[in-house]
């Protein structure tokens, strides 16, 4: 017999495309929640890239890359302006 779990304790890969608008209404927005979501994944983060014996460049590199592409997000709209002119 399969066990049955709530739609609330499921994991975002774990909910079907049909449970998703009511598993999105039982998420806790309030900043308390929101705070709380940060601070777990910051924990999975920190248990596993930073806070292992031997460590590797991958920890470095995730936030580098995540950095480098959120300021090309915000310059997005220069970047494009620039590209199309012609300076000759």
């Amino acid at each position: 017999m399969a066990s049955v779990v709530p739609v609330k304790e499921k994991k975002l890969m774990d909910v079907k495309p049909g449970e998703l608008p009511s598993w999105i209404l039982m998420r806790d927005f309030t900043p308390k929640g929101i705070a709380g979501a940060f601070q777990r994944g910051y924990d999975r983060y920190y248990n596993k890239y930073v806070s292992v014996k031997k460590g590797g460049v991958a920890g470095i590199s995730t936030v580098l890359a995540a950095y480098v592409l959120f300021n090309y997000c915000r310059c997005y709209k220069e970047l494009k302006h620039q590209r199309l002119r012609k300076y000759h």
